[in-house]
């Protein structure tokens, strides 16, 4: 689980950046925008889809690579998978056939948001992103 910038590509951390260049294939929620990340990051990873319409069958093909001996990670658009973003199922899969999951952690939107909003202590709540269109 690699988390991802949100904006800027200088934000990705360089254990980030050394965990995409290492693995083997990058499963990514579009690979067209993960292509500029990798390409960023120096990597040659084969890139495959892991998006919310095919998740379910993403990580079958995860587990069998996995399985197999390649080293894969996940990505999404931007921020951390499953994090209000497709990953769940894939973290769920790749346990119960039980390997490892290991979170490469990142820049944290919420976290940099909070940081200059001048809310006073207390509790945050994030409960996901606004849906797209207005209901």
């Amino acid at each position: 689980m690699v988390a991802t910038p949100i904006g800027h590509l200088d934000d990705l951390g360089p254990r980030a950046a050394r965990t995409l260049r290492e693995v083997d294939v990058v499963a990514a929620e579009d690979t067209r925008v993960t292509r500029v990340l990798l390409r960023h990051a120096g990597s040659s990873a084969r890139l495959i889809s892991a998006r919310a319409h095919n998740e379910a069958q993403a990580a079958d093909t995860i587990v069998a690579l996995i399985a197999q001996g390649r080293a894969v990670a996940l990505v999404s658009d931007a921020g951390t998978p499953a994090i209000s973003a497709p990953g769940a199922r894939v973290v769920a899969a790749v346990r119960a056939a039980g390997f490892p999951v290991v979170p490469i952690p990142g820049p944290s939107a919420l976290a940099a948001l909070l940081s200059v909003a001048g809310l006073a202590e207390g509790p945050v709540l994030f409960e996901g992103f606004l849906p797209a269109r207005a209901r």
